[in-house]
């Protein structure tokens, strides 16, 4: 069973930083990709940025130039380097890994929370 734990989430002010980590159970060359999603109260949870093997990745339109995706390899743990946050980034993060099987593997973490206040 994939395990991927999330770390990092806080309250921060806006403009403020957070870097988000997520620390996956197995090699995460494993993976196709690897990704952080994101579900603010009563919204569809969307995709904020994914990293495939080989290293393509891929932002939110809402979040490019701000966020950054970055995986260390030797700690199997991808990053989301948040900056320049704002009140419309508050959410629950999740990390996501994709395994390509026959069907598909998705995997989730439990979620941490982002909150962006003054």
């Amino acid at each position: 069973q994939v395990q991927l734990v999330e770390s990092g989430g806080g309250l921060v002010q806006p403009g403020g930083s957070l870097r988000l980590s997520c620390a996956a159970s197995e090699n995460i060359f494993s993976f196709y990709s690897m990704g952080w999603y994101r579900q603010a109260p009563g919204k569809q949870r969307e995709l904020v940025a994914s990293i495939i093997r080989g290293g393509g990745t891929e932002y939110a339109d809402s979040v490019k130039g701000r966020f950054t995706i970055s995986p260390d390899n030797a700690k199997d743990t991808v990053y989301l380097q948040m900056n320049s946050l704002q009140p419309g980034d508050t959410a629950v993060y999740y990390c996501n890994a994709v395994r390509m099987m026959v069907v598909p593997e998705w995997h989730w973490g439990q979620g941490t929370q982002v909150t962006v206040s003054s």
